[in-house]
């Protein structure tokens, strides 16, 4: 499986920014799909994932109603649409993909061992 993120940037708070993942051969159809970020000097975090038929969608607190997660089918792509960025969500954001994954385990980042490479997304004024 083969995941490669882009689509980041620098842009001002209130601005918006959408994030792709190009996703290789039965990953689109068969995994679930996730965005995590790390921001300098913390822990990776759970941003939002989506299921493999694309019928169920799940978020972080912090990024909820703000950040939508979809699957563009035709591009084979994994996008997030993030809207109202704040400096807090400075971070690399890195695409995800695992099979067989539970509910409880859904905003675990060991629950998915297929990575993409990550990218950077700074929100300054």
């Amino acid at each position: 499986v083969q995941l490669r993120a882009s689509g980041g940037g620098l842009v001002h708070p209130g601005d918006s920014l959408r994030l792709s993942c190009a996703v290789s051969g039965r990953a689109f159809s068969t995994y679930t799909m996730g965005w995590f970020r790390q921001a300098p000097g913390k822990e990776r975090e759970f941003v939002a994932s989506i299921r493999r038929n694309g019928g169920s969608t799940y978020y972080g607190d912090s990024v909820k109603v703000r950040f939508t997660i979809s699957k563009a089918s035709a591009k084979n792509t994994l996008d997030l649409q993030m809207n109202s960025l704040k400096p807090e969500d400075t971070a690399v954001y890195y695409c995800a993909a695992g099979s067989g994954i539970i509910l409880s385990a859904i905003k675990t980042e060991t629950a998915y061992p297929y990575w993409g490479q990550g990218t950077q997304v700074t929100v300054s004024s």
